[in-house]
């Protein structure tokens, strides 16, 4: 399964999360080291928004028939001083700007999220910076 779609900025708030040493740790397990602390936004073509319902569906956000897909890895949620940190599922992956050039990374769907049509990918690395990309640039997504 692969998906393409234009990079996109976020809220910016992603960055709170991702630092967090209890996702971290689960991270290390995905990604092989810690996660960058921030999300890169990938906004889907309309033609893989089936396969990112797909995922949607394996991750237990929606409810359908799950075809054939990656396997999600769930990261659990936690409570720290009276704040609630809800999980997510990932799903490792690869994106290129190219279609040549491959790095590791992981499609996170987090259990909160409000998106239907926009992928967020972490990664060991500032996406943005080794790609490199910018808003509006083309990337490719490969599943494991």
């Amino acid at each position: 399964m692969n998906f393409s779609g234009a990079v996109s900025s976020g809220l910016g708030r992603a960055h709170v999360f991702m630092a967090q040493t209890h996702y971290q740790e689960q991270f290390k397990s995905i990604l092989g080291s810690g996660a960058w602390p921030g999300t890169l936004n990938v906004d889907l073509d309309q033609e893989d928004l089936l396969k990112y319902q797909n995922l949607r569906v394996i991750a237990g956000l929606d409810e359908g028939e799950v075809v054939n897909g990656p396997e999600g890895i769930r990261i659990a949620g936690f409570e720290r001083d009276g704040k609630s940190f809800g999980g997510a599922t990932a799903f490792t992956s690869e994106i290129s700007i190219n279609q040549e050039n491959w790095i590791s990374c992981a499609v996170l769907i987090p259990d909160l999220t409000r998106h239907t049509k926009t992928a967020e990918i972490i990664s060991s690395s500032f996406l943005r910076e080794i790609l490199p990309c910018m808003d509006g640039e083309r990337v490719w997504l490969k599943f494991n």
